[in-house]
């Protein structure tokens, strides 16, 4: 295989370190299984290799900053997912400088910004401007491509409205993201959690409770990890959905 590497990054059909597009499905396959443990240790280790054999490969560098973002957004200590958060955003900033003109890097960029600052408080991180870093990142991404893993950049806009102090929070604009991801990818289960927080902070528990019977209903199939952990999360959202409505 290294041969056939070899010959073809001679022959121009692959560019010198360029990463093996077998390689690239093969982490793509374990990511996959990404909620066992054991995937992840392995990913990482895979990744590690790839990055040692060929450290400016955009399409290994992402990679990278996307099971930093998937373990960030897992993280529950707020240590640990400032940790995470900030290796996101530097794995993201790297994949940005490999190629400023793939959503990839800037999504990830974005969502590790994100993840540090609800890890060391939103209010922190105003004071540190990380809010134009995170816009500057998360609007490069939906200009590029705003449907990135069924609208991804777009949820984490709506997010961002929704966990700003007042008067900066912005609910309307929240929710109209979250329908807009949700009309054009309906398998979406985090847009449907998100709809529903952001309702019952806006007052309306009953339309927030629809939004979560559509999370605890739906499909995981879309993507297995990710819906299971999305329904995972609804759980709290409709107790406190509940409590609200006694």
């Amino acid at each position: 295989m290294r041969l056939i590497l070899l010959a073809l990054c001679l022959l121009g059909a692959l560019p010198a370190g360029a990463a093996d597009p077998g390689l690239l499905a093969t982490l793509d396959s374990i990511y996959e299984k990404r909620a066992d443990p054991a995937a992840v240790k392995e990913l990482e280790a895979e990744l590690k290799k790839a990055l040692d054999a060929a450290p400016d490969d955009y399409e290994v560098a992402w990679r990278k900053a996307r099971i930093l973002h998937w373990q960030a957004d897992g993280a529950r200590d707020e240590k640990l997912k400032k940790v995470l958060g900030r290796q996101t955003w530097d794995a993201g900033e790297r994949a940005v400088k490999l190629n400023p003109e793939r959503v990839e890097g800037n999504y990830f960029a974005a969502t590790g910004i994100g993840a540090y600052s609800q890890a060391v408080g939103v209010m922190k991180a105003l004071g540190e401007g990380l809010e134009s870093k995170f816009n500057e990142r998360l609007d490069k991404a939906i200009k590029l491509n705003p449907d990135f893993e069924l609208g991804a950049p777009l949820l984490a806009k709506g997010r961002y409205y929704y966990e700003l102090p007042w008067p900066k929070r912005d609910l309307g604009k929240s929710a109209a993201l979250y329908e807009k991801v949700i009309a054009k990818h309906p398998q979406m289960l985090r847009a449907y959690l998100f709809l529903g927080e952001t309702l019952l902070r806006d007052g309306k528990a009953e339309k927030a409770r629809d939004a979560i019977q559509k999370v605890k209903q739906g499909s995981v199939a879309f993507d297995p990890p990710e819906g299971r952990r999305v329904q995972e999360l609804a759980k709290k959202v409709e107790a406190d959905i509940e409590e609200e409505l006694k």
